[in-house]
């Protein structure tokens, strides 16, 4: 799994250098952010602009992400989604639980404060 791992403004930024999160890497996926989350950072930003196809083994790997994030009172933003990938979300209405933004800077300007990780209203 090809991952780039930054920090920002004492917020963890992941980028995600796959075409695909699906049942072939999700697991691997999954286990990294959870060491991540338990190696201590609150605040993550994940970009996935690089991400062109996202099935149901990857988008639970992102909600156990989000989950773990939240029970360690923290958070894990998604940006830079792509057209198709957001359909997913969309179509799962998983669009409503996750903090999605544009690009890493607008989820760097929405900050570590709210409570992201309730649903989002339509």
């Amino acid at each position: 799994m090809n991952i780039t791992l930054d920090s920002k403004d004492g917020v963890t930024l992941l980028k995600l250098r796959e075409e695909r999160l699906d049942a072939h890497n999700s697991q691997e996926f999954k286990d990294y952010l959870l060491r991540l989350l338990e190696s201590g950072p609150k605040a993550l930003v994940l970009d996935l602009s690089d991400v062109r196809f996202v099935d149901s083994s990857g988008l639970g790997a992102l909600l156990s992400g989000h989950k773990n994030a939240g029970l360690r009172e923290g958070r894990l933003a998604l940006s830079g989604v792509q057209a198709r990938v957001q359909s997913m979300f969309e179509l799962t209405r998983l669009h409503r639980v996750f903090e999605i933004h544009p690009t890493v800077e607008d989820a760097l300007a929405f900050g570590t404060g709210g409570t992201p990780h309730e649903p989002k209203p339509d």
